[in-house]
């Protein structure tokens, strides 16, 4: 469905609040709230909204990975792997 077909005014939202939560499980997507013609809000399952925080989370950790090998904040795997071992051993 195009991003264009899940655009509705502030009114339509009054009107149809119930019918809007009962279809955003059928229809994955979010929906865009528009007040005097321009987007003000996004209205979205649970499940959706659960899955861009899980998304947004990966993004982070890979961006900051980035940030460490570009400030040489870095160590080989055997010698993590080594050290985890070892941690094992004494505890």
């Amino acid at each position: 469905m195009a991003l264009s077909d899940r655009i509705r005014p502030i009114r339509y939202l009054k009107s149809h609040a119930d019918e809007i939560i009962r279809t955003l499980g059928d229809r994955p997507g979010p929906l865009i709230i528009t007040r005097n013609g321009e987007a003000k809000a996004v209205v979205e399952d649970i499940d959706g909204y659960e899955q861009t925080q899980e998304t947004v989370a990966l993004l982070k950790l890979i961006a900051l990975g980035g940030r460490q090998i570009e400030a040489g904040r870095v160590q080989s795997a055997s010698d993590v792997v080594r050290r985890l071992r070892e941690r094992q051993q004494t505890d």
